[in-house]
């Protein structure tokens, strides 16, 4: 155990700090269904939860949308997102707990999102959680969104360490691949995939069911 390391812990924030996945899922079903296009339900999450709205918008419509079309669809997206989250912002038990562990031992933490800038602080301020980052990066700060390694790549150089000094916590596959892909040690926790299959499916160095038990002692054991 390398009691120094991690240098800092990165956040995924939709699905880690709070439970927003619910309201991602159906803003999508709502738009698909709306436009016509048939989509697996039950399948729906996987293809929706981690990547960009951009990526997700070229895999469900194709060359149907230009690329201002799909900037529109994607604000009207979030601005729905908005709506139905405010009334229900909440951190998820544990996380207030470990960001203060973090900060009462000298370690940074940051929050790396795939969502857009306006989502991102419009629920960090819900959550009363933005002055406790000391950098928040967003999809539109990058030019290759989750599963690509570059907001990790970014956000430890923003921290001033390397990638391998840093620990993400995650819930998707997308996030956990891009964690990974950074050279970060990552946790995944299973608040919107079941723990078996992040075990199966990704590289993820601890599953854990929550964060209401995870403590930066566990975090020091992974180096």
């Amino acid at each position: 155990m390398n009691s120094f390391l991690p240098a800092a812990v990165i956040f995924d924030m939709d699905g880690v700090l709070v439970d927003t996945n619910p309201f991602h899922v159906q803003k999508w079903a709502a738009l698909l269904t709306e436009h016509g296009i048939a989509f697996d339900r039950a399948a729906l999450p996987k293809q929706v939860l981690g990547p960009g709205n951009d990526l997700t918008l070229r895999h469900f419509f194709g060359d149907r949308l230009t690329a201002a079309g799909r900037l529109r669809l994607s604000d009207e997206l979030e601005a729905r997102f908005r709506a139905a989250f405010a009334p229900h912002a909440k951190p998820f038990a544990g996380v207030e707990r470990l960001i203060a562990e973090c900060h009462e031992n000298g370690v940074r933490v940051a929050v790396a999102s795939a969502g857009m800038s306006k989502n991102v602080f419009f629920i960090l301020d819900a959550l009363k959680l933005r002055q406790c980052f000391h950098v928040v990066l967003t999809a539109d700060e990058v030019t290759h969104v989750k599963p690509h390694p570059e907001i990790y790549e970014k956000t430890a150089q923003k921290l001033g360490f390397v990638p391998a000094a840093c620990v993400a916590i995650e819930d998707s596959f997308a996030g956990i691949e891009a964690a990974k892909g950074a050279g970060m040690k990552c946790v995944a926790v299973a608040t919107t995939f079941p723990d078996a299959e992040l075990r199966a499916r990704t590289q993820a160095d601890l599953v854990v069911q929550t964060l209401g038990t995870l403590k930066l002692e566990v975090l020091r054991g992974l180096f």
